[in-house]
C-alpha cells in the first residue's frame, strides 16, 4: 500500500533542473525532437540549446517528465546527465519554450570552456567546512534580486544586474597574485561552471564551487546544520524555495519581476500587478495604466478558470 506522503508526491507535478556542457552541432534537429517529446508528454518549461550544451528546467506529470529525460539521455552525449528534482502543486510554467542560443548561460566571454577547465566540485555535505574557513573568499555568483532574499552566511554579493557583469567584478576584486582560495555558488551550479573556469583561466589555482548548487544543498543538508540564510529564488512561478525545497512565501511583482515577501506587499507602493516598493518610481504613468489593464484581464481570466499568459517584459530591463 502506498502511504499518504507518497500518495501526495505522486499527485504533485515533478520539476527537474538540468544542464550539461557538451559540444553540439545539430541544434535544429535537437530543438525539434525535444519540443516534440515535451509536448507529447504534457511537459512545460524552458530548454536552452547552444553549441556549448543544454540548460533546462521543465515540469509536468512525473511519468511524463521522466520519459522526456529518458529520451534525451538515449543520446550518448547526454547519457550521464544528472538532474535535480523538486515538486509543485500547480504547473510553474505557462508554456513550453525550446530555444537556440549563443550560450546556455550568458557570460559574454567567448573563450571559456567548462569542458576543458573548471573549478573543484564540493559536495553539499562538505560545503559548510569549506566556507567556514576564514581564508576562503566565498562569492555568490547570482544577480542582486536573487541574493536579496537569501544567501550563505558571510558570502560576498557582487550586486549584479546580470551574469555578464561578473567577469569585470572578479577582475577588480580578486587579486590573482595574492593566491586566493575562492568558493563560488549559484542556484543550480551552471553559472559557477563558467565563473570558476574564468578564474582558473585568469590564474587562480584554488577555485571551488558547490556541486548541484544551492538547490542541492537545501535538499540534502538538514536545516539545523545549514549555513544558508533566507530563501532561494527560482526562475519559475514558484518564485522561491526553502530548506527541503519547500515552497517559500514569495511572489513576483508583475511589473519589475522582483520577488516580494508578505511584508513587501504591505507597502503603500504595492499594487497587485502594477507596482511595488522597488519599481514604483521606475515606471511611468502610462506603464502603470497598461499594467493595471493587464492585471484586470488576468483577474477576469482567473474568475473564468482560464489561463492567462503574462506577455509583458520586466520594466527594469
Amino acid at each position: 500500500m502506498v502511504g499518504n506522503n507518497e500518495d501526495r508526491t505522486l499527485d504533485r507535478l515533478l520539476v527537474v533542473a538540468f544542464y550539461k556542457f557538451v559540444r553540439l552541432n545539430d541544434l535544429t534537429s535537437l530543438q525539434y525532437e525535444i519540443e516534440s517529446w515535451c509536448r507529447s508528454n504534457d511537459v512545460f518549461g524552458i530548454v536552452l540549446l547552444a553549441s556549448e550544451g543544454i540548460n533546462s528546467t521543465i515540469a509536468g506529470p512525473r511519468e511524463g517528465v521522466l520519459r522526456v529525460l529518458e529520451m534525451i539521455r538515449q543520446d550518448a552525449r547526454f547519457s550521464d546527465m544528472r538532474w535535480k528534482e523538486s515538486f509543485a502543486e500547480e504547473q510553474p510554467f505557462h508554456k513550453l519554450r525550446v530555444r537556440l542560443k549563443k550560450e546556455i548561460v550568458t557570460m559574454g566571454v567567448s573563450d571559456i570552456d567548462p569542458n576543458e577547465l573548471v573549478g573543484t566540485y564540493v559536495k553539499p555535505a562538505d560545503w559548510n567546512a569549506l566556507i567556514s574557513d576564514p581564508d576562503v573568499i566565498v562569492i555568490d555568483a547570482r544577480n542582486h534580486y536573487e541574493t536579496e532574499i537569501g544567501t550563505f552566511k558571510g558570502a560576498l554579493e557582487p550586486g549584479l544586474d546580470s551574469f555578464r557583469e561578473l567577469p569585470s567584478w572578479l577582475e577588480k576584486n580578486i587579486d590573482v597574485d595574492g593566491e586566493p582560495r575562492v568558493a563560488m555558488f549559484c542556484t543550480g551550479g551552471i553559472r559557477c561552471e563558467k565563473s570558476t573556469a574564468f578564474l582558473k583561466q585568469a590564474g587562480v589555482k584554488e577555485v571551488y564551487h558547490l556541486e548541484g548548487g544551492i538547490l542541492k544543498y537545501l535538499e540534502e543538508v538538514p536545516q539545523d546544520e545549514s549555513l544558508w540564510e533566507g530563501e532561494c529564488f527560482v526562475f519559475d512561478q514558484r518564485v522561491a524555495v526553502g530548506h527541503g525545497l519547500d515552497l517559500a512565501d514569495y511572489e513576483l511583482c508583475r511589473a519589475c519581476r522582483f520577488p516580494l515577501s508578505a511584508s513587501d506587499k504591505q507597502s503603500e507602493f504595492f499594487q497587485e500587478g502594477v507596482s511595488c516598493l522597488r519599481c514604483y518610481d521606475q515606471t511611468s504613468r502610462e506603464q502603470k495604466t497598461r499594467f493595471a489593464e493587464r492585471q484586470k484581464q488576468f483577474e477576469l481570466a482567473q474568475s473564468r478558470g482560464e489561463s492567462f499568459k503574462q506577455a509583458a517584459k520586466p520594466a527594469r530591463g
